[in-house]
């Protein structure tokens, strides 16, 4: 599936399809601390049936598969959606995947205790989901936004690889990232009141090789550029990695929470 948006990447097409085996491969790099703050929200505990927006290949409903919760993983990219079914019967995992956009869930209401969405919040249409997660979430159910990003301006080597990801991909606009809350549009308020917002930072180790999958499975390159030109890509990136950073290193990041609990249907006033 082709997106565009002309915020992002300044409207140049990506398919999240395409980098998918690198994505299933390289992008289960959250740390404990990361996985530990989402079970201290109480975002996800056994028993709790539990919705992940943009899930990708699954990395959140497998990496919090032992909390015992049950997990709904929704994504539009078809070939995510083909990775995740994979692994998650691979690991012996019971867990639901769907393709389509968050916006048009169709789950009966008072579906979920919670709902996540990590790296993704950006790309969808509020208007439209803030009212679909209202309704297929319980009430006082919770929904959080999270992500979790390499700081450019204080870490040389993720400012080196961004550099070389402007080489070959000048309209990508995921780069330049410092540490700010995350934005809730205002037309959360409607349905959701605003629990919790925060910023801590995260070192996340890396292998070179970990390092070159992550930023080649990155929508600025395997999402959006031609087979060769990633092949390219790869080897000048892994050059770069050998003249900057010993075999092992880490990387550091920041990580953003929002936290959502939904409102009593009487007190939304029942508007939809």
């Amino acid at each position: 599936m082709n997106n565009i948006n002309n915020v992002i990447d300044n409207g140049r097409r990506y398919d999240w399809s395409s980098a998918s085996q690198d994505y299933a491969k390289y992008r289960d790099i959250y740390p404990s601390e990361f996985l530990a703050r989402i079970k201290e929200l109480s975002l996800v505990e056994r028993g709790m049936r539990v919705l992940d927006i943009g899930t990708g290949t699954g990395v959140l409903p497998r990496m919090l598969y032992d909390t015992g919760a049950f997990f709904v993983g929704v994504d539009s990219a078809a070939g995510q959606i083909e990775q995740a079914r994979t692994i998650a019967v691979q690991n012996g995992m019971n867990i639901d995947f769907s393709i389509g956009p968050a916006e048009e869930i169709s789950f009966p209401e008072n579906s979920f205790d919670s709902a996540l969405a990590c790296q993704c919040f950006w790309y969808f249409n509020h208007e439209k989901l803030s009212e679909r997660l209202y309704h297929v979430l319980k009430p006082n159910g919770l929904f959080s936004a999270m992500v979790m990003e390499w700081l450019p301006f204080e870490d040389n080597t993720a400012a080196k690889s961004e550099e070389l990801i402007l080489k070959y991909n000048p309209q990508w606009t995921g780069g330049g990232e410092i540490r700010h809350e995350l934005f809730v549009p205002q037309c959360y308020g409607e349905y959701f009141d605003t629990m919790l917002s925060e910023v801590f930072d995260i070192d996340v180790p890396f292998t070179r090789e970990s390092w070159c999958g992550m930023i080649r499975s990155c929508r600025g390159i395997g999402a959006a550029l031609s087979s060769e030109e990633v092949a390219r890509f790869d080897t000048e990136h892994f050059a770069l990695l050998k003249e900057v950073v010993p075999e092992r290193f880490t990387i550091k990041h920041y990580a953003a929470f929002v936290l959502l609990k939904s409102k009593k249907r009487s007190d939304q006033g029942e508007k939809k």
